[in-house]
């Protein structure tokens, strides 16, 4: 009898004469760039540093593609966008202590996002190892112990011998639903020492797959088949899973309405007589989400801005599909079922009974209609004609990424997104500083199309250093810069809370001025002109700036009671 684990390949006579007389010259670095080439890596974003240089020296002997950003945040920003773009992890080279720590905040972004970055980051000498004191530069008692409350695994390395398997293990970590960043460090004498193994070839790090248990489907399927008003509700697992067409299939199916939550934009077709949109802070969605007396939530765990704040306390069952256990009925009562969207979808596809309901889009429209109705009153025309601009400036196959500003408030709940992975944002983690270096990171990894990123003049100034990024890749990247003086919803926060604001407004550079200085073509625009300005700079090769001066408003929140 002859088992699976029996079988071993063997290898060639031309595998087995490279394998004893591997090229001179080479270091750890090279096991490094050998094995992510070897697991399908074609680009890697980072920054040198001292401990590093293995691994960047490395470099000139691969064929990867290396892109290099000014801040440690903004390359993994793009790294996050790559990840999500492609679908492929994406590989992101750092240097021990400070360089290392200032990739967090983009790591928290793309663990909340669910986006695969791999993370690699050299280590002080082995020797230091262990939580000493022995003053290496950029030290630090137990650096993995800063990221394993934010990435999904940690993997350290302590010899050469162990590279590849660590890195292949963080790479099927990366890709195991839910998709999420990992952490691997090397220290800095095991990255430089001359190695005599092997080049690494192919590595077989195929993520697992996460099938639903049939009896929870089985169940589910028998819920929804019986419900007099269904409803959905599509999260950023969907797109991650590239279940969008699957979740329109079942939408139609069971004649129930969808609604995406700010990071499943996209997720369904915005214009379906099912589509609820994206308005999920609004209390007329969060009512009608409410009646449903079967409730199916896909790849969300309903937190915070998927629940209108907490407030939404659904009444009839609730179905959960969700990749991450923890997120499993983490904030309601559910038939939770852990799984990948798109095998639960399609597991719900083979086994729901079709409905019929000609209620469904009627009380879709009258829902659109009450939303519509609030905005209206609310005397917000600029804030709509604005992004009504953007929308028709952008062409549809193009993704746009949009900081935490306002006019990216509004864009969750309002803008259509024109289909599944076209629209991101830094909603995940809230941080300031993700659209622009994201969207670079979106460049890279399709060059044919042009990119749009969206900033307030506050986001702008964390990543206005990557103007030089842009330039020296000639990525085309759009970047329109919202300029209103300061750090505008916090400005109305404050004002709303306490009768005037505090530390939130800004010195005004001249970004136009900037963005020339690097030699990146700029151009100030009114909201009158808005539409053609960016249409144009869209349509041009290489990046441009648009800086839009203007002072932007929120609807008012329906949370607050």
């Amino acid at each position: 009898m002859t088992h699976d684990h029996d079988l071993v390949l063997r290898p060639t006579p031309a595998q087995i004469t490279a394998a004893l007389n591997p090229p001179p010259g080479r270091n750890g670095g090279d096991l490094v760039v050998e094995t992510l080439a070897g697991l399908g890596a074609t680009t890697v974003f980072g920054l040198p540093g001292q401990h590093a240089l293995g691994m960047f020296d490395a470099l000139r002997r691969s064929t990867l593609r290396y892109v290099g950003l000014r801040v440690e945040n903004n390359a993994g920003f793009a790294a996050d966008a790559y990840g999500r773009i492609t679908g492929e992890a994406a590989p992101l080279l750092l240097s021990t202590g400070p360089g290392a720590l200032t990739s967090l905040a983009a790591l928290q972004e793309a663990a909340a996002a669910s986006a695969p970055v791999l993370a690699i980051s050299s280590q002080i000498p082995t020797a230091g190892l262990g939580g000493g004191r022995h003053g290496y530069l950029h030290e630090l008692p137990d650096q993995s112990a800063s990221f394993r409350g934010v990435v999904k695994s940690v993997h350290t390395v302590r010899s050469q011998s162990q590279i590849p398997s660590a890195i292949a293990a963080a790479w099927k970590s990366a890709l195991t639903a839910p998709h999420g960043p990992v952490w691997v460090e090397i220290p800095q004498d095991v990255l430089l020492a001359e190695t005599s193994l092997p080049v690494v070839t192919a590595m077989d790090a195929t993520p697992d797959d996460l099938v639903p248990r049939p009896e929870l489907t089985a169940l589910a399927a028998d819920l929804l088949s019986k419900a007099a008003r269904p409803a959905i509700i599509a999260g950023g697992g969907v797109i991650r899973a590239d279940a969008s067409g699957k979740l329109k299939a079942l939408a139609e199916k069971l004649q129930a309405p969808v609604v995406t939550t700010f990071g499943g934009k996209g997720a369904f077709p915005w214009e379906h007589p099912l589509s609820m949109q994206s308005w999920l802070e609004d209390r007329h969605t969060t009512d009608f989400l409410e009646d449903a007396d079967v409730l199916l939530v896909v790849g969300s765990g309903l937190g915070e801005l998927s629940s209108n704040y907490h407030t939404f306390q659904p009444r009839g069952r609730v179905v959960q599909i969700e990749a991450d256990l923890g997120k499993l009925e983490s904030n309601h009562p559910a038939v939770g079922i852990h799984a990948d969207a798109r095998l639960a979808l399609q597991a719900l596809l083979e086994t729901v009974e079709r409905r019929t309901d000609a209620s469904a889009p009627e009380r879709v429209r009258d829902l659109l209609a009450k939303v519509a109705a609030r905005i209206a009153s609310q005397d917000l025309t600029l804030e709509q004609q604005v992004l009504a601009s953007v929308r028709r400036a952008l062409p549809a196959d193009s993704p746009s990424f949009w900081d935490m500003t306002i006019l990216a408030y509004w864009a969750w709940s309002a803008f259509d997104a024109q289909g599944p992975n076209t629209m991101h944002s830094a909603q995940g983690a809230g941080g300031l500083g993700y659209g622009f270096p994201a969207a670079l990171g979106a460049a890279t990894a399709d060059p044919t199309r042009p990119v749009l990123a969206v900033s307030g003049d506050g986001g702008a100034l964390y990543s206005i250093a990557e103007l030089a990024t842009a330039k020296q890749y000639d990525l085309p990247v759009t970047w329109l810069i919202i300029d209103d003086g300061g750090y505008g919803i916090l400005r109305e926060y404050m004002t709303d809370a306490f009768g005037r604001p505090t530390a939130t407004e800004l010195h005004r550079p001249d970004y136009v001025a900037l963005a020339e200085s690097f030699g990146v073509p700029g151009v100030r625009t009114t909201p009158e002109t808005l539409e053609d300005d960016l249409r144009k700079a869209l349509s041009t090769p290489g990046p441009s700036v648009v800086v839009l001066p203007a002072l932007l408003r929120m609807f008012a929140p329906t949370h607050l009671g």
